[in-house]
């Protein structure tokens, strides 16, 4: 069994309030979820607008098959136009990890 988990560090674009933050983290969540299957949410900066911190996990029996989840979960959060990928940060616990 392989666990990978992504912390992601964003810097949001044109927000100036809490709910104007909640209407962009909000479609990036459930994208990751529908699409991927992973357990994902908004895990940190919750008290600023412009910033947002998304953590992520996912579980598989295979080591490629996760490392390939993860990827494309960071490909899709950083291909979003409305928020800049300041730092991604992975950790991949395993048999053989």
């Amino acid at each position: 069994m392989y666990v990978g988990t992504l912390s992601f560090d964003l810097l949001l674009g044109d927000v100036r309030s809490l709910k104007e933050k909640r209407s962009v983290v909000r479609p990036i969540v459930a994208e990751l979820q529908r699409k991927y299957a992973v357990s994902v949410a908004e895990t940190g900066e919750q008290d600023l607008y412009r910033r947002a911190h998304i953590g992520l996990a996912a579980v598989s029996g295979d080591a490629g098959h996760l490392s390939d989840l993860l990827d494309r979960c960071e490909r899709l959060v950083a291909g979003r136009p409305e928020v800049e990928l300041l730092s991604v940060r992975r950790q991949f616990h395993g048999d053989d990890a």
